[in-house]
């Protein structure tokens, strides 16, 4: 490697005790500005539709807001190696704050569709450019240690954001759990100008503006047909674009998305599961919200209370399979998690409007735990199959299957729920609210559900009957994953996994 291209080991900058506190700090800051608003804005999902109607456009506020945060992840990745990394997550974090307030001032459900794809693509610059300053800041024992740190920021959002995310409501407005972020990025931008100085190393690489192009028009295609925009000409168009992509990637000389990676069964099988396991987790926390509100009556405190858990069985698991994969190896652990998670959307099914609070609780941590101890071994396995050089850029792909996954899971799952809602709740109550998606509404509304009087429960008996049917699907994704891994996932320890890491400067 050429040295003028690279920053090696004695080229690290070493930061004293007080400016390396400092700028762990300020990047705490920074990445709980994405983690609370990850949080708190699933807690006032039902809320919004309550107040801008469009329930058909439901999962259009999560997948528009993952398609872009994911798609540009890669994207920023490489214009961080040409021009340094502070003016790329400057730049993200304007770019979100930018999202954040007119997300605030959305006046319908399109608008906020919109705003929320805005922010989106100022987060895809925010979490990865934050753990390439801590690469470059700190050597692999540092990063070790310091990334107990910034798991606890997730892990403290994920606990505080859906509460809090329920008490802006109960005593302000959902605008306010946008607005919210404006201070807090604020705070990180200046904290980050004043803590952080870094030592730019040019770097030459080939954007690869075409793949990015083709591959987020084809994923977004794949969307709008699985939301049921379109025809069938849509399919084919989607299937068009990703074929382009394919074949750009195959040519291309730095490719956002290397296709040799794939020729590891490790890397491609964890890569479906990844996918196949966002699908799940965003799926369980984008529409759990809309049985406890919905279906079940509840607040959004209530909401906030029941999403928590997922939060606590995660790290949990994380933490636990951390420790198994070094006594057993990646798959028995990998296999336990989707066992876990298959057990934990099966649970999906026996929800009725009627079951206790604490039981759905319970259930949503089952699927946080399954979701922990899958995530953490496929993780870990592909970091350590490759080699330096090609780390960053693995560990990068993970992140965008899960994400992606997640964006098309809550896709179908939209459309699964506005076929249900059609054909189980029209008509009911006819002579007030013949139209399913008012209907919806009206139960998402605590003021609303007063049109019902002594038929609340005829409605609430159809949501959870139509959301029946869309928890079948996270239930297909965990067995579709827990087969993978059982028929494809290699077996034996990590060592026998273990590429040769070369020197950075090698």
């Amino acid at each position: 490697m050429d040295p003028d291209t690279a920053t090696t080991a004695a080229e690290r900058p070493v930061p004293s005790r007080r400016q390396t506190a400092l700028v762990v700090a300020s990047l705490m800051l920074a990445l709980a500005l994405a983690a609370l608003d990850a949080t708190i804005v699933g807690t006032a999902l039902p809320t919004i539709v309550a107040d801008l109607g469009g329930v058909s456009l439901y999962s259009w506020l999560i997948a528009a807001y993952l398609l872009t945060s994911t798609t540009t992840v890669p994207l920023y990745g490489r214009v961080a190696d040409m021009v340094g990394r502070k003016p790329v997550l400057m730049f993200g974090i304007v770019l979100f704050l930018t999202g954040s307030i007119l997300c605030g001032l959305a006046q319908s459900m399109v608008q906020l569709i919109t705003f929320r794809a805005v922010q989106g693509l100022g987060a895809g610059a925010i979490q990865p450019v934050i753990f390439t300053i801590v690469g470059d800041l700190f050597p692999v024992e540092q990063r070790a240690r310091l990334q107990g740190f910034f798991s606890g920021v997730w892990g403290t959002a994920s606990i505080i954001g859906p509460s809090l995310g329920g008490l802006i409501i109960a005593v302000a407005s959902w605008h306010w759990v946008f607005f919210i972020n404006v201070p807090i990025g604020l705070a990180a931008m200046l904290m980050l100008a004043h803590n952080y100085h870094e030592q730019i190393v040019r770097r030459h690489h080939a954007v690869d503006f075409p793949g990015a192009v083709l591959l987020t028009a084809g994923i977004s295609t794949l969307l709008l047909a699985l939301g049921n925009s379109g025809g069938p000409g849509l399919y084919l168009v989607a299937l068009g674009l990703l074929g382009g992509f394919i074949f750009v990637e195959s040519r291309t000389p730095e490719p956002i998305v290397p296709l040799g990676l794939l020729n590891k069964p490790l890397i491609w099988v964890g890569y479906l599961v990844s996918t196949l396991s966002g699908a799940v987790q965003f799926g369980t926390t984008g529409f759990i919200p809309l049985f406890v509100q919905g279906a079940q009556g509840g607040s959004p405190l209530s909401v906030g209370a029941v999403l928590a858990p997922m939060s606590i069985g995660w790290p949990v698991g994380s933490v636990t399979a951390g420790r198994l994969i070094l006594r057993f190896g990646y798959r028995p652990v990998l296999l336990a998690g989707l066992g876990t998670t298959v057990l934990g959307t099966a649970a999906l099914q026996l929800l009725q409007p009627a079951t206790p609070v604490p039981l759905v609780m319970l259930n949503v941590a089952l699927v946080g735990l399954g979701m922990g101890l899958t995530s953490t071994p496929v993780l870990i396995s592909i970091q350590n199959a490759v080699g330096w050089q090609q780390r960053g850029v693995a560990t990068a792909l993970n992140q965008f299957s899960r994400t992606i996954g997640g964006s098309l899971g809550v896709a179908l799952m939209g459309a699964v729920l506005n076929l249900q809602a059609q054909a189980r709740l029209a008509g009911l109550v006819a002579d007030r609210e013949a139209d399913p998606a008012a209907i919806v509404r009206n139960l998402l509304d605590p003021a609303g559900r007063t049109l019902y009087a002594g038929q609340l429960g005829i409605p609430q008996q159809a949501t959870a009957e139509a959301l029946h049917t869309v928890f079948l699907l996270p239930l297909a994704f965990a067995g579709i994953a827990l087969a993978l891994g059982v028929l494809a996932f290699p077996a034996g320890s990590v060592r026998d996994h273990m590429a040769r890491q070369p020197a950075p400067d090698d």
